[in-house]
């Protein structure tokens, strides 16, 4: 019998987004909760399954861990890329991974979400109709304000489209953009510097890798109004987050939401918690009904189409 194991599934939705049923000669293991970040409990978790499916990169798969668990044979990942997943230690491991395809707006509909909770103070005034209070505090205005987009791809673009909306001016930088695609978008491109000093609004959609770590420092921050919001929705590691926390605690920016970290899931004690002037959400951006649907759909396609002996959406070769 195979043993599938379900990983991550903090809001319990795996088995009921897909028709697990049609799977025979199989027991099915789904995990609620984290397992942390300590390589030997992972291990120890793990080691039973011949297939595991990754929701996204909340769970690392490095070299020593893959090299550790005999019976994997099969790795699906939510999305055709895992930054958590060591592809090339999986192809030494003779570990096929398979992954699915993203349902691609929530993102941009959070990243909104964020932006019009924090600059109109609805948490706060949420909390304060709840505890019997009326009105205290002011949201601010997006009309004519600058609204900055590092990083103006797909979900980019569609933020500046909401944005004109606003009537706000669009600025934007990426080390790649040229004045023509930020013109297609309605934006302007400026350099980096221009962007921090600039932006009332400041949102991040650049993705993840060696050269976008850290790419937002104490230097960066410090170029930006001081009534002025950051928003991320990206990945945590583009912002230090030491310097973050000290331009906030601060007051040397206005506020800022958060739906990513450094360290995921965020600990219980982390200073973020404590700020006033943060929105936070728990890397909820993607988290909608419809990505789950889909998500465990295909993640049961792959599963299917590799008992099968026929594997779709390979990522790695082995």
């Amino acid at each position: 019998m195979l043993r599938i194991g379900l990983l991550d599934d903090y809001q319990n939705a795996a088995l009921t987004s897909a028709d697990w049923s049609t799977l025979d000669g199989v027991e099915i293991t789904v995990f609620e909760k984290h397992l942390g970040f300590e390589e030997a409990a992972i291990i120890e978790a793990l080691t039973p399954f011949d297939i595991l499916v990754a929701m996204r990169e909340r769970t690392k798969f490095s070299r020593s861990v893959l090299e550790k668990l005999p019976n994997l044979r099969l790795l699906v990942s939510a999305g055709m890329r895992n930054f958590a997943i060591d592809m090339a230690a999986a192809s030494d491991c003779k570990i096929e991974v398979c992954g699915t395809e993203l349902v691609p707006y929530p993102a941009f509909e959070h990243t909104w979400a964020l932006i019009l909770a924090l600059t109109k103070q609805i948490p706060k005034e949420d909390r304060l109709m709840k505890a019997g209070g009326w009105q205290q505090g002011f949201g601010v205005g997006l009309n004519g304000k600058t609204l900055g987009i590092m990083g103006l791809g797909r979900l980019g673009s569609k933020v500046a489209q909401a944005g004109l909306a606003f009537d706000m001016e669009i600025i934007a930088w990426s080390e790649n953009l040229t004045d023509e695609k930020a013109a297609a978008a309605g934006a302007t491109r400026v350099e980096k510097e221009e962007l921090f000093a600039r932006s009332d609004v400041l949102t991040i959609h650049q993705l993840l890798s060696s050269r976008t770590k850290g790419m937002i420092g104490a230097a960066e921050l410090a170029l930006m109004k001081p009534d002025a919001y950051l928003i991320n929705t990206s990945r945590g590691p583009i912002v230090d987050e030491a310097a973050l926390i000290d331009i906030l605690s601060r007051g040397g920016i206005a506020g800022a939401a958060l739906d990513v970290f450094d360290v995921e899931p965020l600990p219980v004690d982390h200073a973020l918690r404590a700020l006033d002037n943060v929105v936070l959400t728990g890397h909820t951006g993607f988290v909608i009904r419809e990505f789950h649907q889909l998500v465990y759909t295909q993640a049961l396609e792959d599963i299917q189409a590799w008992m099968a002996g026929n594997s779709i959406r390979l990522i790695n070769e082995t």
